[in-house]
């Protein structure tokens, strides 16, 4: 029998049950200032996670041409923050 570490073992959980998507999401959702900082969060009215791809809400035309611009650098903050690769894509709306 393989011996696996208590973390080993929720991960293994999360991935085989699939809601490690929804974890994302949540934690995504709670920590979206820490991930993005202040000025960003403040402005983004809604942010959505499916299928690695995240879809981000801002009612402020400058903002959404500023991440539209920083697309791939803030998708490498997010999976920096998560040590993992979490998201694939990004959609402003």
């Amino acid at each position: 029998m393989a011996s696996y570490s208590i973390g080993d073992a929720l991960n293994l959980l999360l991935e085989r049950s699939h809601w490690k998507p929804k974890l994302v999401e949540l934690r995504m959702r709670q920590e979206w200032e820490a991930i993005v900082g202040k000025t960003i969060a403040k402005y983004t009215r809604n942010i959505n996670y499916f299928n690695k791809k995240l879809t981000i809400y801002s009612d402020v035309a400058p903002l959404k041409q500023e991440l539209q611009l920083g697309k791939d650098q803030l998708m490498a903050q997010i999976n920096e923050y998560f040590k993992e690769k979490v998201v694939d894509e990004i959609i402003i709306k």
